[in-house]
């Protein structure tokens, strides 16, 4: 991925196109609003979040970037209903390894993904500035450019798909743009904690990074409640 410019319909299929709502990336980050006015943010890999919609409107200079984004509204689109429908169909069969206590049943996880797309799909139609069509572990961004970076949903979840040097490229990469990021889950898509956050913290750590571990007001995955905080080394 990190050789050559991925097929970004490839990609979408690899790593779902999906996304959250403003709400959910307060509850996964556990952001308080202000922790956002007047800051300047990253959502990495953002997906068809609303996050950069919404936060922008309450004040932050927020970019978004997904090797997905840079296709025509109406393609984005396909692809997120493709996406909640797939997605919904595996969370209804599978309803019992999750814990439904922020969403109550699958019809109304299916209401949030739909609401963070069609927001999504709202801001990207008129500010695609925002949209950056790019992929970690190579960001297109000068060192410093924003204070707070977030990605949720993406590493540490596919230990199948992505590596131990990926996994620490990416959180070097993410740490060079941003003086803090955020990471949550840490668990792969078996809810079980990531093999790759211990070495990952341990080797950024001995590079001089700052690592904290710290408990989020959410629980999808039974007992995944966790993100990590890495600040730049000094």
């Amino acid at each position: 991925m990190a050789d050559e410019q991925p097929n970004r319909f490839a990609v979408s299929e690899q790593f779902r196109f999906i996304g959250r709502t403003f709400t959910e990336y307060r509850w996964l980050f556990d952001l308080a609003l202000s922790d956002l006015a007047g800051q300047s943010i990253l959502d990495c890999a953002a997906g068809p979040a609303s996050f950069t919609a919404t936060a922008t409107q309450i004040g932050a200079d927020v970019t978004a970037v997904d090797p997905t984004y840079g296709q025509p509204v109406e393609t984005l689109e396909e692809i997120c209903q493709d996406a909640v429908e797939k997605t919904l169909a595996q969370l209804q069969e599978k309803t019992d390894l999750f814990v439904w206590e922020r969403y109550g049943d699958v019809e109304t996880r299916g209401r949030h993904l739909r609401s963070a797309y069609e927001r999504f799909l709202a801001d990207y139609s008129q500010h695609s500035g925002r949209y950056i069509p790019a992929a970690l572990p190579d960001l297109p961004f000068d060192s410093d450019r924003f204070d707070l970076a977030l990605s949720a949903n993406f590493l540490f979840l596919y230990d199948d798909r992505l590596d131990l040097d990926f996994h620490l490229d990416s959180l070097r990469e993410l740490a060079r743009v941003a003086g803090e990021v955020r990471i949550f889950p840490l668990a792969s898509l078996d809810a079980e904690r990531s093999e790759y956050v211990d070495p990952v913290v341990d080797q950024l750590e001995s590079e001089g990074y700052g690592t904290e571990f710290q408990r989020v007001p959410y629980e999808f995955q039974p007992g995944v409640t966790e993100m990590l905080v890495v600040s730049d080394s000094q």
